[in-house]
């Protein structure tokens, strides 16, 4: 069954797949939250823990031993196999910095492409017990309930997330402040948790740049099963390539807006 954009419905297989990949990294997490644990810093000085790496390597032990012919791009081990029809994209932990403050605002990032387009998203906060599913042909759920994002015809009235100021890159600096200068609240430091609350109404807006794959893949079908809308600054569609920036929101009237505050 072919959807719009190019994607194909997701098997229920791999649906259930991705389930047991957000299990396995959840079992690896948990044990090291909120707990003394070595910080090392990678090129970028971007921070990684034990967390992080054991999570990675946990699902990418699952995929190997039941979809050895998949291919797997991840933040923490790199890519494998990124010709194969099937390509998961793995964020273990999406929030590394709140997850070493111990704060819950972090999430596990499951994401599944097929030939190039996003058909499946799973967002899993493996501390409160919330997970997020998004796959092409279905509704997104958090926990098994459909979820929707809220319509925001108006900016003035936008609640825009970004995960902080300083990580915007200094060419991106003035178009986010036009943007935030026109909504009507901004909140920080949520990283993917953020996208989950637009994908069930309590966010108009999140709005990210300098990001990867692995950062975004996941949550575009979640955001798209929800209602909304997933795209780069410049309103174009993402994909394994992009120019680094992040754009979701609720509804099709505020993702034309903020593009056009974007944009100048």
């Amino acid at each position: 069954m072919a959807m719009a954009g190019g994607a194909a419905a997701c098997p229920p297989e791999l649906i259930a797949f991705g389930h047991r990949l957000a299990d396995a990294a959840g079992a690896a997490i948990r044990p090291l939250y909120r707990v003394p644990i070595a910080i090392d810093a990678k090129s970028d000085l971007s921070p990684v823990t034990a967390a992080d790496r054991a999570a990675e390597a946990a699902m990418r032990r699952e995929i190997a031993t039941h979809y050895p012919a998949h291919g797997v791009v991840g933040e923490e081990f790199g890519t494998s196999r990124p010709e194969a029809d099937y390509v998961w994209v793995l964020d273990p932990i999406d929030g590394t910095k709140s997850f070493i403050t111990g704060k819950p605002l972090f999430g596990t990032l499951i994401g599944l492409t097929h030939r190039g387009h996003a058909v499946l998203g799973i967002m899993d906060q493996p501390i409160s017990g919330e997970r997020w599913v998004g796959a092409a042909g279905r509704p997104t759920t958090l926990n098994g309930a459909v979820a929707r994002t809220r319509a925001c015809p108006d900016l003035a009235r936008a609640v825009l997330f970004t995960t902080a100021i300083e990580r915007l890159p200094e060419r991106s600096r003035a178009a986010f402040a036009r943007l935030q200068g026109a909504v009507a609240l901004t909140q920080y430091s949520a990283d993917c948790y953020a996208v989950g609350l637009l994908a069930i109404g309590f966010a108009d807006l999140v709005v990210e740049d300098d990001v990867q794959p692995y950062d975004y893949m996941a949550l575009i079908p979640i955001v798209e099963g929800a209602g909304g809308l997933m795209t780069d600054w410049q309103g174009r569609s993402l994909g394994l390539t992009g120019d680094g920036s992040m754009l979701a929101a609720g509804d099709a009237a505020s993702h034309r807006a903020a593009v056009e505050a974007l944009s100048g």
